[in-house]
């Protein structure tokens, strides 16, 4: 198990060594469909404290027609945004504009510390957000708060517990082993943390 255990520490920090030059230095924008720019607007920039960083009104020809939109970026703190498109034309927006699934397992997860997180379920709570448009997991690793946006989008908002500081090295050395058994069948849960 030791030297299992070794080889896949290894591979991982050869395949890091690979790749780390390569990778993207962070998200710059995600990009939504919104039916309506002001609730949007006041969702993120009032209740969620994303600022407004830019508004871009543009025509283009796009996909064999002109195409007229305006979209939205919502501030994050390593320089990202949230975007969302609003188009002129209805039949663009529902052709770019599919409606967003109603699952948990469709959603952003934006990382936040404690007091950010507080404020935000603070926020939330006073605009009347409740089960199941906004609620908690508490996953043991993390403490997540879950919403759903006036598009239909989920956002997660998540403080990492404490305790995980440090150990990124073994979790990531450890993916590839647990993908694998995974794959193999077994579907039994690794989580020690709660």
């Amino acid at each position: 198990m030791e030297g299992t255990y070794m080889a896949t520490i290894e591979a991982a920090a050869k395949a890091k060594s690979a790749t780390s030059a390569k990778l993207p230095s962070r998200l710059h924008h995600t990009a939504y469909v919104t039916r309506d720019l002001e609730a949007t607007r006041r969702f993120y920039e009032e209740i969620i404290g994303l600022p407004l960083i830019a508004t871009w009104c543009e025509k283009d020809e796009l996909f064999g027609a002109e195409r007229v939109y305006c979209h939205l970026f919502f501030g994050l703190g390593d320089g990202g945004a949230l975007a969302f498109f609003k188009f002129a034309k209805r039949e663009d927006e529902e052709l770019f504009g599919p409606k967003m699934p109603a699952s948990p397992f469709h959603h952003i997860a934006l990382n936040v510390d404690q007091e950010t997180q507080r404020g935000i379920e603070q926020r939330l709570q006073a605009a009347g957000y409740k089960e199941p448009q906004s609620y908690v997991l508490e996953h043991g690793y993390c403490r997540s708060v879950y919403v759903t946006d006036p598009n239909g989008l989920i956002l997660e908002f998540t403080y990492d517990d404490p305790r995980m500081a440090g150990q990124e090295n073994a979790i990531r050395a450890k993916a590839h082993a647990e993908l694998k058994r995974w794959m193999a069948g077994d579907h039994t849960s690794n989580n020690t943390y709660r």
